[in-house]
């Protein structure tokens, strides 16, 4: 019966070449070259065979004396713009995958959730399933901040409802949710508003208003869970999450 330390042993273990292309050295038929050359060096000891079997946490890899460093997980904080689409791919339009680097690129990454098309705001680009899962799951009631811009005067009516949850227009129920309204133009019948909802429901924002008869113009994201949009990062950018960052979306 193996042990538990050699099931993990065998885990951590990933093939070379594998390990080269995730870090970035090129693709596997350019890393497959580059091995042939014998370039590359595992623990002092030049390696041709791409197949080998490494620790990817703690062995030692060069290339050409340079030693590569590998990173498991990947997170970048976008803030995304209008009229790009929250997928990995798309046949017509311009996607969140798109906005980055090609040193930043990674065939894993995906964004964590959706933004409609017309959405601006945070948005989470990572490789790591099981923290998109937390963030994701119903169960977990992850908070989800939003700023918007309405058609109409919003009323402590609107606010009541909202904090009591109610029936959508196509007879779905939404919980509860915190709304503040920020500012009202009584000459445009304008409002500015702040929503919390704990849940992540298609185009939720959108129809949560329009089943108290007001229209969202403008939405944005702000907060996810305890992440929240840098400030000072522009539209159509983004950067590393940091470390503590993500410890405290782990935790929260």
């Amino acid at each position: 019966m193996c042990s538990p330390f050699l099931k993990q042993e065998r885990k951590d273990k990933m093939r070379l070449d594998k390990y080269l292309a995730e870090v970035g050295l090129g693709s596997r038929k350019e890393v497959k070259a580059l091995l042939k050359k014998g370039q590359i060096a595992v623990d002092g000891i030049p390696i041709k065979d791409g197949k080998q079997q490494i620790n990817e946490l703690q062995a030692t890899v060069t290339y050409f004396e340079e030693l590569l460093h590998y990173q498991k997980f990947y997170y970048y904080l976008l803030n995304k713009p209008q009229n790009v689409i929250s997928a990995t791919e798309d046949k017509w339009d311009r996607t969140v995958i798109d906005l980055l680097s090609e040193e930043d690129y990674r065939q894993d990454l995906f964004p964590v959730g959706r933004l409609d098309k017309d959405t601006e705001g945070l948005l989470l680009l990572t490789n790591d399933g099981e923290l998109a899962h937390e963030l994701l799951s119903p169960k977990k009631h992850v908070e989800k901040e939003y700023y918007a811009k309405i058609a109409g005067i919003v009323t402590t009516d609107d606010i009541e409802k909202f904090a009591q949850g109610f029936a959508l227009r196509s007879g779905e129920l939404v919980r509860p949710g915190e709304l503040t309204i920020l500012s009202t133009n009584a000459e445009d019948e304008t409002s500015e508003i702040s929503l919390v909802i704990h849940e992540g429901k298609f185009h939720q924002v959108k129809r949560m208003f329009e089943a108290v008869d007001k229209k969202v113009t403008f939405l944005k994201r702000i907060r996810m869970g305890t992440l929240k949009l840098d400030k000072n990062l522009p539209l159509g950018s983004y950067r590393m999450v940091t470390e503590e960052e993500i410890e405290s979306l782990k935790k929260g």
